[in-house]
């Protein structure tokens, strides 16, 4: 996947593999050894050790767990319950200043749900955990599908309702809001553009490779 640099703390506690790495921390080439030896050394937890006004969040919502309640879901939206779902795929990472997607999903219309896929979910959790998005006749408004390698996830579900709905992908109420951070994250925008979906919000800023002239074929195509 992708790393950047791991704190001092923990560092010694990181393995890497294949064309991931980082300067000091542990590579693997092949077996696991080293770091299930490394996990059994640790002294680990047990929920005793949760502390008592801890709060939790709900996560787990791939494709499988989605698809179960897909009679639920269409029903709300058939009802008027959910207008709309926002895929957010960006992450705001751990600087204060960046909140473009926290704010857009706080923006979110009360009656939409937020489909997320990114690393920097845990600012949507926390609000998530406060009791800020809540839900939609016992949906979570925020469904946590896992990483950005989840998009896969993302895309059966929207086929699904498409499906669902007798429509294509385009006409669902559906918006994707995705950022570019490397080459994970361009090969996910190139795939929604092979299956020809519109709709996707690309921000908060560009990649380099971006230019003037792909950014207008792109928005005219």
């Amino acid at each position: 996947n992708c790393i950047i640099e791991p704190r001092r703390a923990y560092k010694d506690r990181i393995f890497t593999r294949d064309v991931v790495g980082w300067p000091s921390v542990s590579h693997l080439d092949g077996e696991l050894d080293d770091l299930v030896a490394a996990a059994l050394e640790e002294e680990g937890f047990t929920s005793d050790d949760v502390p008592a006004e801890a709060k939790f969040v709900h996560t787990g919502f791939g494709h499988n767990a989605v698809l179960g309640l897909a009679d639920t879901v269409v029903d709300a939206v058939k009802a008027g319950k959910i207008s709309r779902f926002f895929l957010i795929g960006g992450c705001d990472g751990a600087e204060g200043e960046r909140s473009y997607f926290t704010d857009m999903a706080k923006l979110a219309p009360k009656d939409s749900v937020i489909l997320t896929l990114a690393c920097g979910k845990f600012r949507l959790m926390r609000l998530q955990e406060s009791g800020f998005f809540g839900d939609i006749d016992g949906i979570p408004r925020i469904l946590d599908m896992g990483q950005c390698n989840d998009s896969y996830s993302a895309i059966r579900v929207a086929g699904a309702l498409a499906e669902a709905f007798d429509t294509d992908l385009n006409s669902l109420p559906l918006s994707f809001v995705v950022s570019w951070f490397e080459q994970k994250a361009v090969a996910v925008l190139l795939t929604l553009l092979h299956l020809g979906i519109k709709n996707i919000h690309l921000g908060p800023a560009l990649p380099a490779f971006a230019t003037e002239n792909m950014m207008a074929i792109l928005q005219k195509q």
